[in-house]
């Protein structure tokens, strides 16, 4: 399966474009989607993206990843969104700034989609992050990158347009029309399961019982409150945080955004 990864590093304007829902914990255990017994969302979030896709041969013809807006013209999201091999169709487009997944805010063609290249699809993924250019920029204001996640115990929100209703067949997938936020907090490595969590990767664990992002809210952002109230960027939905019988049973894992801070910098410098 990894035999291609230098195939697929780069993608440009044709590129597919995959959500990682799609090839899910129903599947793979290798991603989240949509928030199960979250809420709509409270507050405008000008920095939620949403990139649309299709995975025909699962049956799946509506499908969504999250992503967050990091640069007037660049996205930051899940790899396994962008993972060709995976064989979900991109419609080609990033939203930026709507709280409704179809309508509303500003819709941008793909320019280029970098993967991590230390990317692999495992249980769990591995240096699952991937950065979207989009071809013009937008007006919406961009989240700040977090120096650092908090503490285990910090309170986050993670945001998503997934499924609400966990099933195992993808063309029983509903995307939500409205964009789902639930609390959340930074979980402790044991809350996670045995090799999940590690410094990349952030356990996270619902402040509600039964929730947590499921299908659909891949590459989808966390957040936590930084200097004056502001929320800023620690992670992207990457998949479960442990063996579950569905989303809903949490905890969730997401890749950590400040430990590829760097990696983040130098590749958009490289791509203008």
């Amino acid at each position: 399966m990894f035999g291609k990864k230098s195939l697929r590093r780069v993608a440009t304007r044709s590129a597919v474009v995959v959500l990682a829902g799609a090839a899910c914990l129903a599947v793979t255990a290798g991603s989240a989607g949509a928030i199960v017994n979250g809420r709509k969302a409270g507050e405008a979030y000008p920095f939620m993206a949403t990139i649309p896709i299709s995975a025909p041969a699962m049956g799946l013809t509506d499908g969504v990843c999250g992503a967050a807006l990091i640069d007037p013209q660049w996205v930051v999201t899940a790899a396994h969104c962008l993972d060709m091999e995976i064989g979900s169709i991109p419609q080609g487009t990033v939203r930026v700034g709507s709280d409704k997944r179809t309508s509303g805010g500003s819709v941008r063609r793909i320019a280029q989609a970098v993967l991590h290249p230390r990317y692999d699809q495992h249980t769990p993924n591995r240096n699952d992050i991937a950065l979207v250019r989009l071809d013009r920029p937008v007006d919406q204001k961009p989240v700040t990158i977090a120096a650092r996640p908090g503490r285990p115990g910090t309170p986050t929100r993670i945001l998503g347009f997934g499924i609400t209703e966990f099933s195992q067949n993808p063309a029983d997938w509903k995307m939500s029309p409205r964009l789902n936020e639930l609390d959340t907090r930074r979980g402790t490595k044991s809350e996670c399961g045995p090799g999940y969590a590690s410094r990349t990767r952030l356990c996270t664990v619902s402040r509600v019982p039964k929730a947590m992002a499921c299908n659909g809210d891949s590459g989808g952002p966390q957040v936590q409150r930084g200097r004056g109230g502001r929320w800023e960027l620690i992670g992207v939905t990457s998949g479960p945080g442990a063996k579950s019988p569905s989303c809903g049973e949490g905890p969730g894992l997401y890749t950590s955004v400040p430990a590829y801070a760097d990696w983040i910098r130098t590749t958009m410098r490289a791509y203008g």
